[in-house]
């Protein structure tokens, strides 16, 4: 039986029984997924990094293993990435097992033999290589016949890129850019360089920034204690050691700090670079010591002198008050541990190289002259004696580098593989593990707070009716899915919210303060919306009724018989469309005759609406589009498949496709402006994304799919989904895997960092529904059961 008409698949007259008739639905359906689940035995695409690797210590070797972790957690299901490592002579090296080759750069004869393996390995599509001059130094000749030697697609990292060459430089460096498929570079300003002073071309460079770690911005006090640093102010530097570190620089400023901050220190965080090792020792390190006493300030230096795990190194820049990045080479481009600073949100300090000049202005930090202690000082203490800018600058700068998160420079460089590859192969996203850490972070013993600052829990912002319904729903979602027993404190704690703020008219207020008391804002806003909302929680949790504990089901029906009576008083659309899913979900677990008429009710009321406002042109409800559009739709269809009145259906299916033409476009999905709603007639409005609506929109497109095997909205439902991974307007995660929160929106250049409740609540139930989607499965599917029995009684 073929699929590729699926909305037709229902009219086909085939005598069967009930049980029968599932079966095939199950079938259908497992077809119909078939095309967006990958094999196992499919063989990946294979991304081949040429760069130095860890356990060598260097900075590219982490950038490459950062950029790596990256591009495995986002893109593993599509695409493989493995390594040749590049060391010089028999390094001895233990490398971790996605090296795949190990090139000696010492060695000529080693250049071509590897280009052979790569051009003999069908499975390689892109090589990918980190190039430094060093690693290269003594073979620029072999370096340049290898890539020629390349039958693979190339792409070059530069991550340095001097001013001003000479004439061997600049030919070198042509003829390295001739001799592959596309360049990368960290900043504006190397472009430029290339651009202008090389003669490359400007249509094979990309702009990729160095990638930075998303934190959890960890409490400074909490984190000083652990170090043993409680009652001192912190500065830090940190990276492997040497002379262009420019170290003395602070040292011979701190005397003058110490004198207004006596509780000051300086960390030194990094061992002596290897390479350095090698040529003199410790002989750097030691003159830095030497200087300490002669300056008596030993009991503010610490000296940490080994290689510091990742982790270890985020927590003290956390709890770093200023960051000094004071080398004195103003040729070095771009900086691996200045940008890790300014990813904890450090007040930086720097020296001006093009990458500080290009990234920080009066915003979100000072720059400082080259080996200029005295201004370093006079700037520090000042940064020091104002915790209020110390703050601003902290926020602007995580602002200024959210961007660059290693989950963002991924997303970039997939986007290139897939263009560099003229589409060979597709990306596609992987999909996170689904955590509920960050909503009972959000969730206090009362409710779920509203908004956060950042990612912490703000108390002063109260607590709405909105967020703690939709958290229930969430919650039963996920318990739905796994069992997990943990959730029932839960659910029996945002059920006693929303009953908390049941009124006894059989109406529900929104707005609580961290007091427990209802706010003002109750008296200055339209609550019918929160109360539509209410009744969608009730009718998910009383749906459960064979799942969840009896007394939390029977709470559910006494508060939602509660607000029957005054009920057809509801006029507003969206609450109508809430209502009739929470009475949706009712009916379907109890069959009750008085929630049938309810709901056709205000399924009647819709149909009028869209009768009044539609045109062939406008095929919608309103003379405008603004929020949580979907829902309208949704709630059509869910009166459909309850009653059989194909009216219903019609128009839901109408307003939905019309819906999707308006917000699924070239960047995937474009959810309606919340800056501008989409007025009758005009074009709709640009930025200011918000996750409820693209959540609405997945949830909506899984109730048509099970309805109506669309292929169109299963494939839409990835789309819109990939929006919180990256797949968007900007090419920035929405969903943070650091924290499990996910962003407030997605504005016209940047995401806003704040990580609140309606946000990461709306992200959970959107994972939660593609859930469903991840493998195939034999169950039956009830709604498509009704609406096959629907379509055929038709």
């Amino acid at each position: 039986m073929k699929t590729s008409n699926m909305p037709n698949l229902y009219a086909i007259n085939v005598n069967v029984t009930g049980l029968q008739r599932e079966s095939v639905l199950a079938c259908l359906r497992e077809n119909n997924n078939h095309k967006y689940l990958k094999s196992s035995n499919d063989e990946l695409a294979e991304i081949l990094f040429i760069t130095s690797y860890p356990p060598r210590e260097c900075g590219i070797a982490t950038y490459s293993q950062d950029l790596l972790k990256a591009l495995k957690s986002k893109f593993s299901n599509s695409l493989s990435f493995r390594v040749c490592a590049l060391q010089t002579e028999d390094a001895g090296y233990s490398y971790p097992e996605e090296v795949k080759y190990v090139l000696n750069t010492t060695d000529p004869t080693k250049y071509m033999k590897l280009a052979h393996k790569i051009n003999q390995d069908e499975s390689i599509k892109i090589v990918l290589i980190q190039h430094e001059f060093g690693f290269f130094k003594s073979q620029e000749l072999a370096f340049r016949q290898f890539l020629y030697e390349l039958t693979k697609p190339a792409i070059v990292v530069f991550h340095t890129v001097l001013p001003h060459p000479d004439e061997e430089l600049r030919a070198n460096t042509r003829r390295i850019a001739a001799s592959v498929a596309g360049i990368i570079v960290m900043t504006a300003d190397s472009v430029d360089i290339l651009v202008n002073d090389y003669g490359v071309v400007e249509q094979k460079i990309s702009v990729i920034p160095h990638g930075t770690h998303l934190v959890p911005h960890l409490n400074k006090g909490e984190l000083r204690e652990k170090y043993g640093l409680t009652g001192r102010k912190v500065l830090s530097t940190f990276g492997l050691l040497s002379s262009g570190k420019s170290i003395e620089t602070t040292l011979d400023a701190l005397p003058a700090i110490i004198k207004i901050n006596p509780e000051v220190v300086f960390l030194v965080i990094g061992k002596t670079h290897p390479e350095v090792v090698k040529s003199e020792g410790e002989k750097y390190r030691d003159s830095l010591k030497l200087k300490v006493a002669e300056l008596g300030i030993e009991d503010h230096v610490i000296f940490i002198n080994i290689y510091v795990t990742l982790t270890d190194l985020l927590e003290y820049l956390q709890l770093t008050d200023i960051y000094l990045f004071t080398t004195n080479d103003p040729n070095q481009a771009v900086s691996g541990t200045f940008v890790y600073a300014m990813s904890c949100g450090c007040p930086i300090i720097s020296t001006p190289i093009p990458h500080a000049k290009s990234v920080l202005n009066e915003d979100n930090g000072i720059i400082i002259n080259f080996r200029d202690s005295e201004q370093l000082a006079v700037n520090v203490i000042r940064l020091l004696g104002d915790e209020a800018l110390r703050s601003k600058i902290s926020y602007n700068t995580i602002q200024q580098i959210v961007s660059t998160a290693w989950e963002n420079s991924a997303v970039s460089h997939a986007l290139l593989f897939k263009d560099i590859a003229n589409d060979t192969f597709a990306v596609h996203y992987n999909r996170p593990e689904i955590s509920l850490d960050y909503l009972h972070k959000m969730t206090t013993g009362f409710g779920m707070l509203q908004f956060a600052d950042i990612n912490q829990p703000d108390p002063e912002s109260g607590y709405t009716l909105d967020d703690n319904a939709r958290a229930l729903i969430a919650v039963c979602m996920h318990y739905k899915l796994t069992g997990d027993e943990n959730d029932i404190s839960q659910i029996h704690k945002y059920l006693r919210f929303i009953e908390f703020c049941l009124q006894p008219d059989g109406r529900f207020l929104n707005y609580v303060d961290k007091h427990k008391k209802f706010t003002d804002q109750n008296q200055e806003v339209n609550l019918e919306d929160s109360n539509g909302r209410a009744l969608w929680a009730l009718g998910i949790v009383i749906s459960l009724d064979d799942l969840l504990p009896i007394s939390i089901t029977l709470t559910a029906k006494h508060i939602f018989n509660q607000c029957l009576p005054h009920l057809q008083s509801i006029q507003s659309t969206r609450s109508m469309a809430f209502a009739i899913k929470g009475l949706y979900y009712y009916y379907a677990a109890t069959n009750t005759r008085e929630l049938m008429s309810i709901i056709k009710v205000f399924a009647n009321r819709l149909v009028q609406m869209y009768n009044r406002s539609s045109t062939d042109e406008w095929e919608w409800f309103e003379d405008y589009l603004t929020y949580a559009n979907s829902i309208l739709p949704e709630a059509l269809l869910s009166a459909w498949l309850l009653t059989g009145e194909r009216i219903y259906k019609d128009i839901a299916v109408s307003t939905f496709d019309f819906l999707l033409k308006q917000t699924f476009n070239e960047n995937g999905i474009e959810v309606i402006s919340n800056k501008s709603w989409m007025q009758k007639g005009q074009k709709p409005g640009r930025f200011g994304e918000q996750p409820i609506d693209v959540s609405y929109t997945i949830m909506t497109l899984s109730l048509f799919y099970q309805a109506l095997y669309k292929e169109e909205y299963l494939a839409r439902m990835e789309i819109a989904f990939n929006w919180f991974l990256g797949s968007n307007r900007l090419h920035q995660i929405v969903y943070n895997p650091c924290t499990g929160g996910c962003y407030d929106g997605l504005e016209e250049a940047h995401v806003n960092l704040n990580q609140g409740a309606e946000s990461t609540v709306c992200y959970l139930m959107a994972r939660l529904t593609v859930e469903k989607y991840n493998t195939k499965s034999k169950a039956n599917n009830p709604i498509g059961a009704m609406a096959y029995k629907l379509d055929k009684n038709a």
